[in-house]
């Protein structure tokens, strides 16, 4: 009835809405959020705008410093909490396409697919117990695979987010959420009557939902089309794309030198340079497409000049950013 979930770990990038997310939670509770950045390399200024992306132990790193900031609190009740804060509004065009999905089961299909352009640390598995009448779907939250000292929180987390989503698609639907073991949770389930599967969501728009659909998968593709460290040092070039994103830079936040970096990315069948190549040529599509001068847009990119980036331009695609925009 599910469609298997494609991504089967949680070492995706992230959007940064993620990090954002966690910080507004921190701050509407008390806590100062920019020392929890201290050790993110990253800064304010780098969590504006949805269309950034973010590591997985990026954001580990942010977990890991509101669990220093609140030692008296049991771990799952900390998640708990958080979890509560996260809505599908906060996960971009996957959460709209959600929304949309005309039925509970079309939603919980999407969801399962394009996983990882969620949140999520503890993977969930949907799975239909009984008939689609009298049975029960269950969503298993899985942090086997989670570092123990972010398991309890993460589990939680994930587990009441997801809860908090399917209420939100459909208001008053019946929920058990059950936390194993309570205190110092490694698995949670997330259950409700399969009867709630074929009933119409309030929000729902088949044209608007097979819209943002297709938009869900273009993201994925972009994503997916690279792994490992590869995939890493895609998202940290990004980050630093402004200044440059010179080797040595990414090297050193990866917490390796550069000679070695190199040599991990030719042994992936890649370069560095060519993924610095994958990271301006996509970032160029959409700042080509807003009103910015071919100055600004080169200096955002890294390059000290116009001409170089029409050069580059040429290169990736065999024709410079004016006779993109005539052929357009």
């Amino acid at each position: 009835m599910f469609s298997p979930t494609v991504a089967h770990d949680w070492h995706f990038p992230r959007s940064t809405t993620g990090i954002g997310v966690l910080l507004a939670w921190a701050r509407a509770n008390g806590i100062d959020p920019a020392p929890l950045l201290v050790g993110t390399g990253l800064s304010p200024d780098d969590l504006e705008g949805a269309e950034g992306e973010v590591t997985a132990d990026q954001e580990l790193t942010v977990v890991r410093a509101l669990l220093r900031r609140r030692p008296d609190e049991p771990p799952a009740r900390l998640g708990a909490a958080i979890g509560a804060s996260y809505h599908l509004g906060s996960f971009g065009v996957f959460g709209f396409a959600m929304l949309a999905s005309p039925t509970l089961l079309h939603a919980v299909d999407l969801a399962t697919r394009y996983i990882d352009l969620s949140f999520t640390f503890a993977m969930p598995r949907a799975e239909l117990e009984g008939d689609a009448e009298t049975g029960t779907v269950q969503v298993h939250v899985d942090g086997a695979t989670l570092p123990p000292d972010v398991r309890p929180l993460l589990v939680a987390r994930d587990a009441r987010a997801i809860g908090t989503a399917l209420r939100e698609l459909l208001p008053g639907l019946p929920l058990e959420l059950r936390l194993e073991p309570v205190e110092a949770p490694r698995r949670a389930v997330v259950s409700f009557p399969a009867s709630n599967l074929a009933r119409p969501l309030p929000q729902g728009n088949p044209q608007t939902a097979a819209a943002c659909e297709q938009l869900c998968a273009e993201l994925v593709e972009r994503r997916r089309s690279r792994r490992g460290l590869a995939q890493q040092v895609r998202v940290l070039a990004a980050q630093e794309v402004t200044g440059g994103a010179p080797a040595g830079v990414v090297a050193r936040r990866l917490g390796l030198s550069e000679r070695t970096l190199r040599r991990r990315l030719a042994a992936e069948g890649t370069s560095y340079s060519e993924l610095l190549d994958e990271v301006r040529s996509g970032l160029a599509v959409g700042l080509l497409a807003t009103d910015l001068s071919l100055d600004e847009v080169a200096l955002r990119l890294g390059y000290a000049e116009a001409s170089s980036f029409i050069h580059a331009h040429r290169r990736w695609t065999g024709r410079t950013p004016r006779q993109a925009a005539e052929a357009d």
